[in-house]
């Protein structure tokens, strides 16, 4: 088999190890391996990277194991021309010679012969970006699960405040819980409490806080509320933090707001995880199916069986299924129309989905030429059925089958 690749290696990475078998020429017709283990400590992948310049490897690649090919692949980026983050699926060894040396062994020949790609590892700013996105994320998440906990605490002491109004936790909502934990129980003191348009609802109001909250409650919901602060203050923490790493890039932030449905934390957490350049995929469909937002391929004797959707970057699909819902809302839009179209044909999961791919190929055109969104309109698949293409293909149909066709407009 032809050599690609002349001075390659490959790292069998672990928690606390790293096996490396290096493949180089002899100096004839033949190749020379070498293997060695090293430390995962920063000290030894040091030894490593000079163990790799002493045999002027040009190539390395390691599988993406957890996390632990992270400090690997930062101390080895500046040390050798190339280093592959490799699909662990894509690294099968043949049964029965499983070993570290074996693996390193065969992903080496894996990678000198070219029978393996690399995965995407976007630059330094945009991996911060995806750190900072992510925990946003998960922090997130876990303030609206303590407000889902906060609201069993007021069901289960009889505060019916959720049946009044659709959040709780707003400006008047927050004073009452407050001057409860403080003690009120009035529930004509703490209606009073109401708000803005929350006011008209004052006799209901009585009703819904004359429950049997007490200090067991109080507890409860204080410890509960301080999350939620705590929550709030890291949020925003994150977001000023993220504002200040994507500045440079405030034009394609403001390119992809104007997709329908993409609002700037959307946009945000789009950038972190495809980056700005998109000369790293070569068409929007490349993007889409590294992304996991596309149907795959599975055919075999002709016969074509599930093609379901690959795994790509889940927050990634996070951000989108939620941006395909937003614009689902909108009036008057191209995705608007197409979720529409979809939902009735083949439900509203896959309708999402499938926006949500068209949300990302419209990020690539954005990203790529730097114009501004240009959309279609919500009428776009009506006058796609009754275009002039169609009335001629629909004619030539029926004369195929031997008739005679005579079109006349409708009264």
């Amino acid at each position: 088999m032809e050599t690609i690749v002349d001075r390659c290696a490959f790292l069998d990475v672990h928690r606390d190890t790293v096996m490396a078998c290096a493949r180089t020429s002899d100096g004839s017709s033949g190749r020379r391996e070498e293997v060695s283990q090293f430390g995962a400590t920063t000290s030894q992948l040091l030894l490593l990277a000079d163990w790799l310049v002493e045999r002027r490897i040009t190539l390395v690649g390691m599988e993406a194991t957890g996390v632990y090919w992270k400090p690997v692949h930062w101390v080895l980026e500046d040390a050798v021309d190339e280093v592959w983050v490799i699909n662990a699926r894509h690294m099968r060894n043949v049964p029965g010679r499983k070993t570290d040396v074996a693996d390193s062994q065969w992903g080496a020949q894996l990678l000198e012969h070219g029978l393996v790609r690399p995965s995407f590892i976007p630059p330094k700013p945009f991996r911060q970006l995806r750190d900072l996105t992510r925990y946003r994320r998960v922090v997130i998440e876990e303030r609206g699960r303590e407000s889902q906990r906060l609201h069993k605490v007021l069901e289960d002491a009889g505060i019916k405040l959720s049946s009044v109004t659709s959040k709780v936790l707003t400006k008047s909502g927050r004073d009452m819980i407050d001057a409860l934990i403080a003690g009120q129980r009035d529930p004509a003191v703490l209606a009073e409490m109401a708000q803005r348009r929350m006011r008209s609802k004052i006799p209901q109001l009585h009703d819904a806080l004359a429950g049997r909250f007490d200090e067991h409650h109080a507890l409860m919901c204080k410890a509960m509320l301080a999350r939620i602060d705590q929550a709030d203050v890291t949020i925003n923490e994150l977001g000023d933090a993220i504002d200040a790493l994507l500045d440079p890039y405030e034009a394609a932030v403001t390119l992809l707001v104007t997709i329908p449905g993409v609002a700037r934390r959307t946009a945000q957490v789009i950038l972190a995880e495809i980056g700005a350049d998109m000369s790293r995929f070569p068409t929007a469909g490349h993007l889409a199916s590294w992304a996991g937002m596309c149907p795959g391929n599975n055919e075999s004797a002709g016969k074509h069986r599930s093609g379901t959707t690959r795994h790509g970057s889940k927050w990634l699909r996070i951000a989108l299924i939620e941006a395909a819902h937003a614009a689902a809302r909108t009036k008057n839009t191209y995705l608007a129309a197409q979720y529409a179209r979809l939902k009735a044909k083949r439900g509203p999961s896959r309708a999402s989905v499938a926006v949500g791919h068209s949300i990302l190929v419209i990020a690539w055109n954005l990203l790529s030429t730097g114009e501004t969104y240009n959309d279609l309109g919500g009428d776009y698949f009506e006058n796609r059925r009754n275009s002039p293409a169609r009335q001629r293909r629909l004619v030539a149909q029926l004369e195929a089958m031997g008739h005679h066709v005579t079109l006349a407009p409708a009264a």
